[in-house]
């Protein structure tokens, strides 16, 4: 059992998580908006090209076949459908309320990350040639957001049938493992800026830690 100490000390943290995390994408969000195009974007994009080639990244073939499955780990349709099995699975074993949480989290996510592209509406990267298609405005990166809010909630409730920090620990550090690689991935396809996919892990934190934060005030389970 945690002390109250340990619990205030985890509430701040969390808390100032949360602050960062929403500064920093207010923050780029108010660049991007302001500015046409980042240098600092256009440079890192370019850095993923061979030299004198906008339509070849930089890499072997396999590389970019690689990038190309790893970026469909955050696509819709995958994402979802890890949600549903999560949910049934909590249904399962009568956690109603932990699998009504699990599923408003994520569809409200959904509908924070289109508003948000809608709002800004940022056109995509012209300065290179797209490796994968694309339907949608380019800020936030969706994938990168909906990601890190689908695999960090799957770790936290994976987390509770451990008692072990350590195993814990491995199930958050493949959450964020997986939600950097599908951002990276979305930089080296040509599909979005950094900026976009940096505000998208931040917007996705931002959404997994304020549900994570509704669970353990709801008493969903013992702690989280």
């Amino acid at each position: 059992m945690l002390s109250r100490t340990d619990l205030s000390l985890k509430h701040i943290i969390l808390l100032g998580v949360f602050c960062g995390l929403a500064w920093l994408f207010i923050e780029l969000a108010i660049v991007i908006s302001t500015t046409e195009t980042v240098q600092l974007d256009r440079n890192i994009l370019l850095l993923l090209r061979e030299p004198g080639d906008v339509t070849n990244p930089i890499g072997p073939t396999w590389l970019e076949e690689m990038m190309r499955d790893v970026t469909a780990l955050g696509s819709n349709w995958i994402l979802f459908f890890l949600v549903l099995i999560a949910t049934v699975y909590l249904k399962l074993v009568n956690q109603s309320r932990l699998a009504i949480l699990l599923v408003t989290a994520i569809v409200t996510g959904f509908i924070v990350a289109f508003s948000l592209k809608h709002g800004i509406d940022r056109p995509r990267p012209d300065l290179v040639s797209h490796g994968t298609m694309v339907y949608t405005a380019s800020f936030p990166s969706a994938h990168a957001m909906m990601s890190t809010l689908v695999y960090f909630t799957l770790a936290a409730l994976l987390s509770q049938s451990q008692a072990r920090r350590r195993v814990k620990l491995l199930l958050y550090i493949c959450a964020g493992f997986l939600a950097l690689w599908v951002g990276s991935s979305r930089v080296y396809l040509g599909v979005h800026w950094p900026s976009d996919v940096i505000a998208g892990w931040c917007a996705g934190g931002f959404w997994a830690l304020l549900f994570y934060y509704l669970a353990t005030r709801l008493s969903l389970k013992e702690k989280l």
